[in-house]
């Protein structure tokens, strides 16, 4: 039985649009599997609409099957036996047909297949928005998941449709706290799960299906039936023409090489072809650029923001011949080495449900020296050192040494500047001399990130 979790706030947005405008064009978009669909269908519940989703066909078959969709919420018998060829006829006979005293929720779901096959069809949207639907009580939602399409062609400033949506919703994974929500794990492999697949509602669902993490895992990626095992060729081949490029990239990026010249003699490239793929990936979503919080920000490091893609490229696609003739173990030390790197992303990401009294949070590094969290308070002087381990039994004393040692070195404000130090880690040995340190362990981390 399928639960609609979360996206409170979208949907909120959603019914008040409902109940207090006259009409509206809404534009819902986001990455595959992230959730536009089942967010719709939960608003349209109880409400009069006509939905359409289109697959990647022709012009001429999505046109026949939006008019056999629209004729039977109508009642249109005429229009269910006519024969229309172009998007302007079928939209223009819908202008005449359409009571604009009725309130009605149009929704076309997939509407990038319908651009990708015409792109002419964005102007006819376009004219009959202007036309038809600001005199009238329509709801015209669209819903896509081809990102750069829906970018361009609809919410861009050189789209027709510039200024003429009422709203625009992108959806983004789901906060760590509502994995619970879809698996019964321990909260350390819901952890796991979080520095695996990110907070993908469709992802979560196939998770769900297994008693553990390690089970999920060995099924669902490293099997050759699994459900990941493909995903990213799915994924990326609708958003991308240079799909070995971009995979490429991508897989540099997994083996650790985090600067553009190394990516790019990963590649083959020269250094100034590989920004363009660079800026493409970073616009999906798919890629991230740290620069160190008090350094030079013209000079980037590039990681995997996409945390399915991250884990994917770091073990599926690196051992897919083992994985296709069935021999392949994940090793529990390559599984903590992924999990310390996403670990430091994961807490950067919800650091302020840790700490809210500061601004920035990022890392710091200068001259091979590094610290994983810095973050700073420009009004009060304060300024926060943090290190993140995922490792059982800390010993906390000497992390906080060495912590100590490196923000000796972070020439931020030392004259007046007031400093706190906090270690993040899956449990500690010991207590701390003294109260010089906040620390955090796997329970906390779950209590402050609601997965406990």
């Amino acid at each position: 039985m399928f639960r609609f979790i979360d996206r409170k706030d979208e949907l909120a947005a959603l019914e008040r649009d409902w109940n207090t405008a006259e009409n509206a064009f809404i534009v819902v978009f986001g990455r595959r599997r992230i959730g536009k669909t089942k967010l719709v269908e939960q608003f349209l519940k109880n409400k009069e609409h006509a939905r359409y989703t289109a697959e990647d066909a022709s012009k001429k078959v999505q046109i026949t099957e939006l008019r056999k969709v629209m004729a039977s919420c109508l009642g249109d018998e005429f229009l269910a036996s006519q024969d229309i060829a172009e998007w302007g006829a079928l939209f223009s006979y819908l202008e005449k047909a359409i009571d604009k005293k009725k309130k009605l929720c149009i929704w076309i779901d997939e509407f990038s297949y319908i651009i990708k096959n015409d792109a002419s069809v964005v102007s006819v949207i376009q004219k009959f928005i202007d036309s038809f639907v600001r005199d009238s009580k329509l709801f015209l939602i669209v819903s896509g998941s081809l990102y750069g399409l829906m970018s361009e062609k609809v919410l861009s400033n050189s789209s027709p449709l510039y200024g003429r949506r009422t709203r625009d919703l992108l959806l983004k994974p789901m906060p760590a706290g509502f994995i619970k929500e879809f698996v019964h794990f321990e909260s350390e492999d819901c952890i796991k799960t979080a520095l695996s697949i990110g907070g993908i509602p469709e992802y979560l669902n196939v998770a769900a299906r297994h008693k553990t993490y390690i089970d999920f895992i060995r099924h669902e990626f490293f099997a050759h039936d699994g459900y990941f095992f493909r995903e990213p060729f799915f994924l990326l081949s609708q958003e991308f023409k240079e799909i070995r490029t971009y995979f490429s990239i991508l897989n540099a990026i997994a083996y650790g090489n985090s600067r553009p010249t190394e990516i790019a003699n990963f590649v083959g490239l020269n250094a100034r072809e590989i920004y363009p793929y660079l800026e493409l990936l970073i616009s999906y979503g798919f890629v991230g650029r740290d620069t160190s919080i008090t350094g030079d920000k013209k000079v980037g490091l590039y990681y995997i923001a996409d945390t399915f893609l991250d884990f994917w490229f770091s073990f599926v696609h690196k051992n897919r011949e083992f994985i296709e003739a069935g021999i392949f173990n994940v090793k529990d030390s390559e599984l903590n080495a992924y999990f310390g790197k996403r670990f430091e992303i994961f807490l950067k990401e919800n650091f302020f449900r840790f700490f809210s009294k500061y601004a920035l949070a990022g890392r710091w590094w200068h001259d091979g020296e590094e610290i994983d969290i810095v973050a700073l308070n420009d009004k009060t002087d304060e300024i926060l050192f943090c290190e993140c381990k995922w490792q059982d039994n800390v010993d906390a004393n000497k992390v906080l040494a060495e912590l100590k040692r490196k923000a000796s070195l972070v020439e931020w404000r030392k004259d007046t500047r007031k400093e706190a130090y906090c270690i993040f880690a899956k449990s500690f040995k010991g207590s701390l001399k003294g109260a010089q340190a906040i620390l955090f362990d796997l329970k906390e981390i779950s209590r402050n990130t609601n997965m406990d």
